[in-house]
């Protein structure tokens, strides 16, 4: 593809509004230049590399988004959460989304989790639905409802309510559901 040249309007458009902007950052630590009794190699233009990440020495690179885990970090008791996960704790309140397009489900959730932490319940079950299944080659499920609903439970106004949210067992609803422990009052 051959690339274009800016018109001498465009250049001048260009050039006034480059004239009045100002760096995002402050002044860029620069290298030490080299001594002048070293002799100095010509440079050899490479294509743009991506630039690296600066981090300070003893820091870890931050994952990339497809690495990071899948499971959050456990933020409950250890014993409670493996209790919760085996189904040996029972949910004291459940809500059914199943069933409901997003938009309405979306509303419904947040007014259940808000009036779950005001009545002081700690473990609230959440039922989506597994989604059906497509008859592709290779079958994947398709439940927006599911994939969704993880993700509203950790933005606000759910977040500051919502302590830890894990798949529900098997006699609760297994992958259809999730068990949300709330956060006290």
């Amino acid at each position: 593809m051959r690339r274009r040249h800016l018109r001498p309007e465009e250049s001048e458009l260009w050039n006034s509004v480059a004239r009045t902007a100002r760096p995002m950052h402050s002044a860029r630590q620069l290298l030490p230049t080299p001594p002048t009794d070293t002799p100095v190699t010509p440079e050899v233009k490479h294509p743009a590399a991506p630039r690296p990440l600066h981090f300070h020495f003893g820091e870890r690179a931050p994952l990339p988004l497809a690495a990071t885990p899948a499971t959050p970090p456990l933020r409950m008791d250890a014993k409670t959460h493996a209790r919760m996960t085996r189904g040996k704790l029972a949910p004291e309140a459940r809500i059914d989304l199943h069933g409901m397009i997003l938009a309405e489900a979306h509303p419904e959730l947040v007014r259940f989790i808000l009036n779950a932490q005001s009545d002081g319940l700690r473990l609230v079950l959440v039922i989506t639905g597994k989604g059906r299944m497509t008859h592709e080659p290779v079958p994947r499920p398709i439940g927006a409802l599911r994939h969704q609903v993880p993700h509203w439970l950790r933005l606000p106004p759910l977040s500051f309510c919502v302590q830890q949210v894990a798949e529900a067992h098997l006699k609760h609803g297994g992958s259809g559901a999730f068990y949300v422990y709330l956060r006290r009052r």
